[in-house]
């Protein structure tokens, strides 16, 4: 069986790929995740993805016995305007107060580099998420938590937040930033196994 190995840094990441009770290896990626005005959401998120497993892989000596590298990226997208990682709070407050009161895109791309061949295998998923209209109190309470910073849109669905969310349709694992469903199919056409108890 391919080693494993998540080029991620994410809590999150780490958190959803723990619960597909998998042995993996974390190496975290450092990449530029700059996003062209105009680019296409779910390219922007395949080739992000893409460049975050090729940085790992390009960085690990001994894979002659089969590697498996992962790599994802999430981003927010609302009227056409991709909503990456906030540079600073005055940044996240107007990313919530676009969000708020409407419906907004989630993607996030999940790239699978297999080693030695270098054979790539990636996919991307969209969601909807619609928050409810949020106050000034709202917004400050959730910058105020720190939770805003590092993450796309400027919030987490597993935090404070959640309690902005009206409604979703689609994949509640891909808002949080590893869709599940897609990357045990990935995670399988790569030869490693997922809830394979023999």
């Amino acid at each position: 069986m391919p080693h494993l190995v998540l080029a991620s840094a994410s809590p999150r990441r780490l958190d959803l790929l723990n619960g597909l009770k998998l042995d993996f290896e974390v190496i975290a990626s450092n990449v530029d995740e700059t996003i062209h005005d105009g680019a296409h959401p779910r390219q922007t998120v395949l080739e992000l993805a893409e460049r975050k497993a090729r940085f790992v892989a390009d960085n690990i000596m001994n894979h002659n016995d089969g590697c498996v590298v992962l790599g994802a990226d999430t981003i927010v997208v609302i009227d056409k305007e991709i909503l990456g990682k906030p540079d600073n709070e005055e940044h996240a407050r107007e990313m919530l107060a676009k969000l708020s009161g409407r419906e907004h895109e989630v993607y996030t791309g999940v790239a699978l580099i297999c080693l030695p061949s270098n054979k790539v295998l990636s996919d991307a998923v969209k969601s909807k998420v619609r928050f409810k209209q949020l106050d000034k109190r709202e917004i400050d309470a959730l910058i105020a938590s720190g939770e805003t910073m590092d993450k796309a849109g400027a919030y987490a669905l597993q935090g404070m937040a959640a309690a902005f969310v009206e409604r979703i349709d689609g994949c509640v694992t891909n808002i949080i930033g590893l869709p599940l469903t897609t990357t045990t199919n990935l995670l399988r056409q790569a030869g490693i196994p997922v809830f394979d108890l023999t």
